[in-house]
């Protein structure tokens, strides 16, 4: 490799989170490096992907997987093998995976199979619920990689008990650079018209999939004392209409269509509180101080549970109205970094270069 030439970086991502996490760090690696992303197409639509590309000023993706009707337990294998094509014709010098999504593992194991350094963004988050996908795809994928970054010192340490502590970097987390660059641009706005009602999504399929599960949730947020507003997800509304419960059936939810990341993300600014199944979402609604409730078992982000900024609510949701109104504790201020985490990951990334003598030749400043 010539002294004047860059390394080359290949990104893959293919989920909402991943959108919002590469939005930021995009624009660093296209400065330091020379870089190509891939769209795994795992989650494709207007309004759940294009639409996150637009607002976020995402570069198009140098290549796109059509995946969109694979079946679910096909969709790794065929992501791994599209994948593979691509990364043996660009030849990168590493390759960057975010989370722990079928994209994730697809990328990393497509890597691997090729000898490519594998940087994981969001390494060592443990929900420690082996019935659930995510949690083998990131295990998996953090033992396949060579460069860990961490949003947590609880990461780190979880990294280390699964004998873990080469390459562990503790970067902070994506999504706190981001809301701290928006509420920066101004691009956060007070409105006082939702300051007294809850923001709601549900998407996941545990808690859709069932019309019993999925009508006991309506129920509950129907007899909340404060109005309910409810992005639906696409998913949510196909079960809806499945098992026929029409949306006028629940005079306190007012349903809305699914949010662009700005309007979701102040949306959680405005309203009192959220009630979600999303993991980026608790991270959200801490960074911008306000109460979440999880309607799940587990949860990654275990940190957001100190003093009621986060509760987790699964079978006795009847305890939702309860937990409104519990007082919130001390909030922490450096949970998950200090906002320069896109600096921190681009900093691992060149000294792992230069210690492999991969030449990154960073730009100054």
């Amino acid at each position: 490799m010539s002294n004047t030439q860059k390394s080359k970086i290949a990104t893959i991502i293919g989920a909402r989170p991943q959108f919002i996490k590469h939005s930021v760090l995009e624009p660093e690696l296209k400065n330091h490096f020379s870089h190509i992303s891939m769209h795994s197409g795992q989650h494709y639509d207007d309004e759940m992907s294009e639409v996150f590309f637009q607002e976020l000023n995402i570069d198009p993706p140098g290549y796109f997987i059509e995946s969109k009707d694979i079946l679910q337990k096909e969709q790794i294998t065929h992501i791994i093998k599209e994948t593979e094509k691509i990364l043996f014709i660009e030849k990168p010098d590493l390759v960057i995976v975010y989370g722990d999504t079928n994209t994730t593992l697809a990328g990393a194991l497509a890597a691997s199979k090729l000898k490519i350094p594998i940087a994981h963004i969001e390494a060592g988050m443990r929900s420690f619920n082996d019935e659930m996908p995510e949690e083998g795809n990131r295990i998996a994928t953090d033992q396949l990689s060579c460069l860990l970054f961490t949003s947590s010192e609880q990461s780190v340490f979880q990294l280390k008990m699964e004998g873990i502590t080469k390459g562990v970097v503790n970067s902070g987390d994506l999504m706190k650079d981001l809301v701290f660059i928006i509420k920066e641009k101004g691009l956060l706005q007070k409105t006082s018209n939702y300051s007294d009602k809850i923001y709601c999504t549900i998407h996941r399929p545990y808690n859709t999939d069932q019309p019993e599960r999925l009508k006991n949730i309506l129920d509950q947020l129907n007899i909340l004392e404060k109005k309910v507003v409810f992005s639906l997800h696409p998913r949510t509304k196909k079960m809806m209409d499945e098992f026929h419960l029409p949306l006028e059936s629940f005079a306190n939810i007012e349903f809305i269509k699914p949010q662009s990341y700005l309007n979701n993300l102040n949306n959680i600014y405005n309203f009192d509180s959220l009630i979600t199944d999303s993991g980026g979402m608790q991270k959200e609604a801490y960074f911008l101080k306000k109460r979440c409730i999880t309607i799940r078992t587990e949860t990654e982000w275990t940190e957001t549970l100190n003093n009621n900024w986060n509760t987790l609510v699964f079978d006795n949701l009847d305890e939702i109205k309860s937990i409104l109104g519990r007082p919130l504790g001390a909030w922490n201020e450096h949970l998950y970094g200090d906002g320069n985490a896109r600096k921190k990951i681009i900093n691992g990334i060149i000294r792992y270069l230069n210690s492999k003598n991969i030449n990154s030749t960073p730009k100054e400043g």
